[in-house]
C-alpha cells in the first residue's frame, strides 16, 4: 500500500556528480529536498566510472614502472600483477568515497529524504518511487531535476546479446586475469582498458568500425595515440565492421569482421563492449510529463537545463552534449547560482577540458584542427616531440608531442598535450586561456626549472617567430 504523497520544494532523481552536490546546497538554503536513487549512491562517477578505473589505471603504472626500473639502473625481478589485490584496492577506494556520499546525504543534519528506489513521472511535478522492498511512494514536487545518467550502449550486432560481454561496470570486478580481452570501441574508455589490462599481462585487441582511434581528435593525435599502444603490444583492428559474435562451449569468443583487407575471425577469452553510452530515460515515465527527448533519448534542454516542462530540469550524461564528470559538476552550479543566487550562466557556453588517462595522458581543451577549420576560425600553430623537453630525458617519459593553437590575436583557442602530466599541462593552458593570455605573455613566463611546464616556453615561442 503506499504512503501518503509526499510534498517538497525540490525532488533529485540520481544520486550523480551534479544531482548530491544541489540537493546539499538545496538542504542548506532551507529548501526541503527529496532524493531518489534505484541504484548506488554517487552516481556512475564513483562507483563504476572516474574513480574505479583510475584506481586500477594506477596500478597499471606501477606495473610499467617496474618491469622498466632496469633503464633507471635498478635491479628487480618482474612484476607480477595480482588483479584480486587490484580490485581490492579499488574497492576500497570507492567503499570509502561512496561512504562519504551516504554520510553527507543522510546524516541527520543534511535536511535532505533520500528514497531508495525507483522513480517514474506519472504527471507534471508528480513522481511515483517504487522503494526497496516493494512499497511505493509519491512525490510531489515544484522542481524536479533528473540527474540518471547513462550506460553502456549495446551495438546491433548479431550474436552479441546471446554470447554476453562485459561492459565497464562487470570488468571492474573480474578477478582473474584475460588470457585474451577483445575490446569492441576505439574511444577513452576503450583505450584506458586496453592499455590497463595490457600491462597487466593480458592480450588485447582494439576492434573499432572507423579508420582511426578517438574519432573527435586530429590526425596527429590519433596516430601518436595509436603508435603508443601498439607499442605496448595492443592490437589494433581499424576499419572493421563487425559482423557477428558467437561464443563456444569452452567461453571462447569469435568476432567476424569485414575490413579492407577482407573478413577476419577475431578470438578472445572475455569481450569488452565500449562503444558509446545510452541515457538512463527508458523507464522513467517521461511521456506522462511530456518532457521530450531527442531521438536517442537525451533530455533536452536549453542553456539554462531547462526542459520542455517548466520547473523541471535535466543534469549531467542524461542531457545531450560531452560526458564527463566535470561538466555534470557544473550543471549542479549553474543551477545552484540561478536558483540561490539569481546569476544567470549558460551551460552550452563554457570551456570544455578533458584527459584521457593512458600513458602518456591526452589533456585537452578548447578547439582542435578540425574544429577550428569547421567553424571557419583562422589560427596558427606549432608544435613540439617531448623528448626535446629536459623534464621528459630526465624522467625517461619521453613519447608524445604538444600542440597549441592560438588565432589572429595570439589567444589560445586549443591545445592537445599528449604526454606525461598531459592533463596538468593542459590545465596550466586552460588558466592561460580563461585569463586571455597571449602567446608573447607565455614565451616570456619564468617557469621554474626543470619542470614540465618549463616546455611551454619553448612551445609559445615558436608561435611568436611564426
Amino acid at each position: 500500500m503506499a504512503a501518503a504523497t509526499l510534498s517538497c520544494d525540490a525532488l533529485i532523481i540520481g544520486s550523480g556528480q551534479a544531482g548530491n552536490p544541489l540537493a546539499t546546497a538545496l538542504a542548506k538554503a532551507g529548501r526541503k529536498v527529496v532524493l531518489a536513487e534505484k541504484s548506488l549512491l554517487g552516481g556512475s562517477c564513483i562507483n563504476y566510472g572516474c574513480s574505479p578505473v583510475k584506481a586500477m589505471l594506477a596500478s597499471a603504472e606501477r606495473v610499467r614502472q617496474v618491469a622498466t626500473a632496469a633503464e633507471y639502473g635498478i635491479n628487480t625481478s618482474a612484476p607480477r600483477p595480482d588483479l584480486r589485490a587490484i580490485v581490492a584496492r579499488k574497492d576500497a577506494i570507492v567503499q570509502q568515497m561512496r561512504d562519504g556520499v551516504r554520510h553527507n546525504l543522510t546524516r541527520e543534519q543534511s535536511g535532505i529524504t533520500v528514497l531508495h528506489g525507483h522513480a517514474t513521472f506519472t504527471g507534471k511535478h508528480m513522481i511515483r518511487v517504487a522503494l526497496v522492498g516493494g512499497a511505493e511512494q509519491m512525490v510531489k514536487a515544484p522542481l524536479i531535476f533528473i540527474n540518471t545518467g547513462t550506460r553502456a550502449a549495446v551495438p546491433d550486432v548479431p550474436g552479441l546479446v546471446e554470447s554476453g560481454f562485459l561492459t565497464n561496470v562487470e570488468i571492474l570486478d573480474l578477478k582473474e586475469l584475460p588470457e585474451h580481452l577483445l575490446i569492441l570501441g576505439g574511444g577513452y574508455l576503450g583505450l584506458e582498458f586496453g592499455q590497463m589490462f595490457r600491462r597487466f599481462g593480458s592480450q588485447v585487441t582494439i576492434i573499432e568500425n572507423a579508420d582511426h582511434l578517438l574519432e573527435r581528435e586530429d590526425p596527429d593525435v590519433c596516430a601518436a595515440m595509436q603508435a603508443q599502444l601498439e607499442a605496448d603490444g595492443v592490437e589494433l583492428v581499424l576499419g572493421a565492421g563487425v559482423r557477428r559474435v558467437s561464443r563456444n562451449a569452452a567461453g571462447e569468443y569469435t568476432l567476424t569482421a569485414s575490413t579492407a583487407s577482407g573478413e577476419r575471425r577475431l578470438r578472445g577469452t572475455h569481450l569488452l563492449v565500449a562503444t558509446g553510452r545510452t541515457p538512463n530515460t527508458d523507464d522513467l515515465g517521461l511521456d506522462a510529463a511530456g518532457i521530450e527527448t531527442d531521438e536517442r533519448g537525451y533530455v533536452q534542454v536549453n542553456e539554462r537545463l531547462q526542459t520542455n516542462v517548466r520547473g523541471v530540469y535535466a543534469l549531467g550524461d542524461v542531457h545531450p552534449g560531452p560526458q564527463f564528470t566535470h561538466l555534470a559538476y557544473d550543471d549542479y552550479r549553474v543551477l545552484r547560482d540561478a536558483l540561490l543566487h539569481g546569476k544567470r550562466r549558460s551551460a552550452k557556453a563554457r570551456p570544455l577540458p578533458y584527459v584521457v588517462f593512458t600513458e602518456p595522458q591526452l589533456g585537452r581543451i578548447g578547439l582542435s584542427e578540425q574544429q577550428a577549420r569547421h567553424q571557419k576560425i583562422p589560427y596558427h600553430v606549432a608544435s613540439m616531440p617531448v623528448r626535446v623537453v629536459g623534464r621528459a630525458l630526465q624522467t625517461g617519459h619521453t613519447a608524445g608531442f604538444m600542440k597549441v593553437l592560438v588565432d589572429d590575436r595570439r589567444r589560445i583557442i586549443g591545445a592537445a598535450i599528449f604526454s606525461a602530466q598531459g592533463g596538468e599541462i593542459m590545465s596550466m593552458i586552460q588558466l592561460a586561456m580563461a585569463g586571455r593570455l597571449t602567446c608573447e605573455q607565455l614565451q616570456d613566463t619564468v617557469f621554474a626549472h626543470p619542470t614540465w611546464a618549463e616546455a611551454l616556453n619553448n612551445l609559445f615561442a615558436k608561435l611568436v617567430r611564426g
